[in-house]
C-alpha cells in the first residue's frame, strides 16, 4: 500500500511543498543573489549614519547697547518665546556690546526642516516685541549634514615654484569651483587662504612732521574704494545709461600717489609718510604647514599650505563622490607640477567607508567557511553546502531591503549584520538537522524523498516561527530609544529584525528544495530486510 502524499498543517511546510519542484526556485536564488550583490554596489557608503540634529543661532543687534542691555531687552525675551516651540531641548543667550545671540537646539530627531521653520516663524511673529534701535534679527539654522568634510586636500609651493601663497590661493579657489560641481558635493571651503591686498605701513615720525593725522589717510583712502555707477535717462529705446568709471586701484603706483592733505602749498603724498607692499591680508593671516618624510625617514621639509575640504550631501554615496573628486585632481595633475604646485590628500571619508564594508565582506566570507567547516563535521557535507549558500542569500535580502529603505552602508549597519551572523544560520540549521533526522527514522524507506522533505520541515515551523519572533521582539524596544543613542544605532532595530525574518522564510523555500536534490536516504543493508506498509491516513 502506496503513502498518501503528505499535507502541510504549518506555513512551513506549504512553503516547502509550494517550492519543492517549482521551475522557479532555482531562478529566484540566483535572482536574490544578483540584487543582494548589485545592493551592494549601489548602496551609499559612509563611515558613520548622519544623524538628524536640528538648531540655529539668532542673532540681534542694537547698536550703542551695553551687554546687561542686550541681555534684558533682546535675550531674555527671546528665549522666553523660544521655549513656547515644541521640541526645543536647550536654549543658551549670549549678551556682549551691542549684540545678542540666542543658540537653540533641538531634541535629536526632530524633523529639521519642519524645526528651522517653526525657529524662524516664532522670531518673526514677535518682531514686535524687540526694542527701538534693534536690528532685523538673523537666524542661522545649523547643517550638521554638510558641514563635516569627507575630503581635505591641502596645496603647497614646492622649492621650484615661481608662484606666492596670493597666486596659490587663486589657483586653488579656481580647482575649488571646478570640484563643486561635481554631483552631490554640498559644500566646499579653504582654509589658510591668502587674500590679495595692498598693505600700508605709515610711519608716524613723518605723519607727525606733516601734521597729518591718521583720520586723514582713512579718509582719503576710503575715497578710492568708492564705484558707484551713475544712472541717466532712459534712451528712446527704453535702455538705461549708466556712468562708471574704472576701479582706481590698479597698481601700487596708485596708491602712493595718492594726495593726503597739502603742506606748505606741496601736495603731501602717501609715499611720503608710508611704504606701500602688495602683499597679502596680514591682518587676518592664518597659516599651516605640511611637514614631509624625507627618504631617512626624518621629518625635515616644512611647507605653508591651503586646505580644501569637501562635505557631501546627506545620504549620497561617499566612495562615488572622493573617488570623482579624486580623478579630476589627478587629470590636473601635470598642469599643477608644471606651476610647481603639489597636493596631498589629508582625510578620505570615502576611503574609510570603502574599507569598513570590504572589511565586512571579507568578514562574512571568513564567516561562511567557519559555518561550512563547522556544519561538515556536525552534519556532513552535503548539508553544509545548503546552509552555506543560504547565508549569502540572508545577507542579499536584507542589503536589497535596506537599499529600497533609503538606508546607507555604514559601521552600524555593518555591526547590525555581524551581529545576526549567529542567528541567521538557525532557521536553516534546524530545517536541515530535522531533514536529515528524518531520513534516518525506521519507517524513512517507506516514504518518498518529497514527503520526509515537507513533512521534516513542517514539523519544526511552530516552534521555529515563534523562536523566531521572540527573537525579532528583543530588538524592537531599540527603535524606542530617543536622543543621539536612539538615532546612531537605529540601523540595528532596522536591520536585524529583516535578516532573521529573511532567515526563517528563505529557509523554509531553499532548504527543502536542496535537500531533495542533494541529500539521499541512507540504504537498508542486510538479507532480513522487511517491507513496512505505511498505514493509511
Amino acid at each position: 500500500m502506496k503513502s498518501r502524499e503528505y499535507e502541510p498543517k504549518n506555513i512551513a511546510g506549504k512553503l516547502a511543498k509550494t517550492f519543492l519542484h517549482n521551475p522557479l526556485t532555482p531562478l529566484l536564488g540566483i535572482f536574490i543573489l544578483i540584487i543582494g550583490y548589485i545592493s551592494l554596489e549601489i548602496t551609499p557608503r559612509e563611515e558613520d549614519p548622519q544623524i538628524a540634529i536640528s538648531g540655529g543661532t539668532i542673532i540681534v543687534a542694537m547698536p550703542g547697547s551695553t551687554p546687561k542691555e542686550i541681555e534684558n531687552v533682546i535675550v531674555k525675551p527671546l528665549e522666553r518665546k523660544i521655549k513656547e516651540i515644541k521640541g526645543v531641548e536647550n536654549i543658551y543667550g549670549v549678551a556682549t556690546e551691542n549684540v545678542g545671540i540666542v543658540n537653540v537646539m533641538f531634541y535629536i530627531g526632530e524633523d529639521k526642516e519642519k524645526s528651522n521653520l517653526k525657529l524662524y516663524d516664532k522670531v518673526m511673529q514677535n518682531m514686535d516685541e524687540l526694542p527701538k534701535g534693534a536690528m532685523q534679527p538673523l537666524v542661522m539654522p545649523f547643517d550638521i549634514d554638510i558641514d563635516i568634510p569627507i575630503l581635505t586636500i591641502a596645496f603647497y609651493l614646492k622649492e621650484n615654484s615661481k608662484l606666492d601663497m596670493v597666486d596659490l590661493t587663486k589657483r586653488v579657489d579656481d580647482i575649488r569651483e571646478r570640484l563643486s560641481r561635481v554631483e552631490n558635493v554640498a559644500k566646499s571651503e579653504l582654509k589658510g587662504k591668502a587674500k590679495e591686498q595692498y598693505n600700508i605701513e605709515v610711519d608716524l615720525n613723518r605723519l607727525s612732521g606733516y601734521n597729518i593725522s591718521m583720520g586723514q589717510v582713512s579718509k582719503a583712502l576710503e575715497s578710492l574704494l568708492t564705484n558707484v555707477p551713475s544712472i541717466k535717462n532712459r534712451t528712446k529705446d527704453g535702455k538705461l545709461v549708466v556712468f562708471g568709471i574704472k576701479n582706481a586701484l590698479e597698481s601700487k603706483k596708485d596708491i602712493e600717489n595718492l594726495i593726503i592733505a597739502q603742506y606748505g602749498g606741496s601736495p603731501i603724498y602717501l609715499k611720503d609718510i608710508a611704504t606701500v607692499t602688495k602683499g597679502r591680508d596680514i591682518q587676518n593671516h592664518k597659516s599651516a604647514e605640511i611637514t614631509f618624510r624625507g627618504k631617512n625617514g626624518e621629518f625635515t621639509k616644512q611647507n605653508e599650505q591651503i586646505t580644501l575640504t569637501l562635505s557631501k550631501l546627506r545620504g549620497s554615496n561617499a566612495v562615488v563622490i572622493a573617488n570623482d573628486v579624486l580623478s579630476i585632481l589627478e587629470s590636473l595633475k601635470d598642469e599643477l607640477q608644471k606651476d610647481g604646485i603639489g597636493y596631498i590628500v589629508t582625510r578620505n571619508y570615502g576611503d574609510r567607508a570603502n574599507e569598513a564594508v570590504n572589511s565586512l565582506v571579507m568578514n562574512l566570507i571568513v564567516s561562511i567557511v567557519i559555518i561550512f567547516l563547522l556544519l561538515v563535521a556536525t552534519l556532513g557535507f552535503r548539508e553544509s553546502l545548503i546552509v552555506t549558500f543560504l547565508v549569502p542569500a540572508i545577507l542579499s535580502a536584507t542589503l536589497f531591503v535596506a537599499y529600497l529603505s533609503g538606508q546607507t552602508i555604514n559601521r552600524i549597519t555593518l555591526f547590525a549584520l555581524i551581529l545576526s551572523m549567529g542567528i541567521l544560520v538557525d532557521a536553516a540549521i534546524i530545517v536541515i538537522e530535522n531533514i536529515h533526522r528524518h531520513m534516518h527514522m525506521h519507517d524513512s524507506k517507506d516514504k518518498d524523498m518529497d514527503e520526509i522533505v515537507v513533512e521534516a520541515t513542517d514539523e519544526i515551523g511552530s516552534p521555529t516561527n515563534i523562536a523566531t519572533l521572540a527573537i525579532i521582539l528583543t530588538m524592537v524596544p531599540m527603535a524606542f530609544v530617543g536622543q543621539m543613542m536612539g538615532e546612531f544605532m537605529k540601523p540595528i532595530p532596522q536591520n536585524v529584525p529583516v535578516t532573521i525574518l529573511a532567515s526563517l522564510i528563505l529557509a523554509y523555500i531553499f532548504a527543502p528544495y536542496l535537500s531533495r536534490r542533494l541529500l539521499r536516504k541512507p540504504e537498508v543493508k542486510g538479507s532480513n530486510k522487511k517491507e513496512v506498509l505505511s498505514e493509511g491516513v
